[in-house]
């Protein structure tokens, strides 16, 4: 059975995330912690979020195909199940080029890698895709529970459903920034934003979409930053992850950016309430 999501999650790198922090997640009422940085094989992370609490959903966000044996990846599924049935939702992607010297073939090594989970027993209604293009989308449909995609605008939610169709799980990841202030807001979330401009698979996403070349070059436009890391009030940040609702995402997952990320699960668990 795949785990019950909600509506609103958080996504945190796996060496941002302790019991502690899940704990008082949970209490705010999101449901799904994410569990990003390429977590490794062992999920052990993933084990110690969900003995430290109840009843929230843990995901990975995601586990990188060249990094994590599928082998080794579905024997942490089972044990960590077997502990916490109905909790835990596979995440599962290729990472990016630049990223893996042996990155070649993804689309391949993706597939290969669903057959080994597969033959290990690792249901598809547990797992869903990072996937961005319509190829791994389409993916995501026939062999997963959905997809998570990172790094993306509700116009390619709105596609990705088209894609996806009506069931399966959509949970795009959206950076957010507190902060009514939009040039701080920029300055805060441009490092982040930065990162990404240099990898190609989300480039290339980004242009499928209307950005263009000057858009994100360098550090990024100001309208690509905006759209990227949603910033303002709680309230207007709230407004804004509605769009990917709208636009047919049945969870967001939020990464809040800058030093204190509990203040802004704080203040954005009562605007969303």
């Amino acid at each position: 059975m795949t785990a019950q999501l909600g509506k609103i999650g958080i996504w945190r790198p796996h060496t941002d995330l302790s019991p502690e922090l899940a704990v008082e997640v949970e209490k705010l009422g999101y449901g799904t912690i994410w569990v990003g940085g390429s977590p490794p094989a062992d999920l052990g992370v993933v084990e110690r979020l969900l003995e430290a609490t109840d009843g929230i959903a843990v995901a990975t966000g995601i586990v990188n195909i060249w990094n994590s044996d599928a082998k080794a990846v579905a024997e942490s599924y089972h044990r960590v199940t077997e502990k916490h049935p109905d909790r835990l939702l596979l995440g599962i992607g290729a990472g990016h080029r630049e990223a893996t010297a042996e990155y070649t073939k993804p689309y391949t090594a993706l597939v290969n890698y669903l057959d080994v989970l597969d033959a290990e027993g690792v249901p598809a209604s547990g797992r869903v895709l990072a996937a961005l293009g319509p190829r791994v989308l389409e993916l995501a449909r026939d062999r997963a529970a959905g997809a998570h995609p990172y790094l993306t605008v509700p116009a390619h939610t709105e596609k990705a459903r088209s894609v996806l169709g009506a069931e399966p799980i959509l949970a795009p990841e959206q950076k957010v920034v507190l902060d009514p202030d939009p040039q701080r807001a920029r300055t805060t979330a441009r490092p982040m934003i930065q990162f990404y401009l240099r990898l190609n698979n989300y480039t290339r996403n980004l242009k499928r979409f209307g950005y263009t070349d000057q858009d994100v070059a360098g550090t990024g436009s100001d309208r690509l930053v905006d759209d990227l890391a949603v910033h303002g009030t709680a309230e207007e940040i709230a407004t804004r992850l509605k769009s990917h609702v709208e636009a047919g995402a049945n969870h967001v997952a939020i990464q809040p950016l800058g030093e204190d990320p509990l203040s802004a699960y704080k203040a954005l668990a009562t605007a969303l309430s």
